[in-house]
């Protein structure tokens, strides 16, 4: 039965338990089925940090923009 998929409280929460997926991985004492429902929550992470980070990059070029006089509104990401 696969995980549900949870948000993490944050980018930092979701880096601290993608790294601690890669130490239980490294390990090499984790049975194959669970080695592999953890890495698959790791890619997960992954990828939800990763499209954190694209929106954060997406925010930082709005603020650095040479556009003086564009008015600024708030950000909100594509929806997926």
């Amino acid at each position: 039965m696969p995980k549900k998929a949870e948000q993490p409280a944050s980018f930092e929460t979701a880096l601290k338990e993608l790294e601690q997926i890669v130490t239980r991985l490294e390990s090499g004492e984790l049975p194959l089925e669970e080695a592999l429902n953890e890495f698959e929550h790791g890619v997960r992470l992954a990828r939800q940090g990763q499209q954190t980070l694209q929106q954060a990059e997406q925010r930082v070029q709005i603020l650095l923009s040479d556009e003086n006089n564009a008015p600024l509104t708030p950000f909100t990401p594509d929806a997926e």
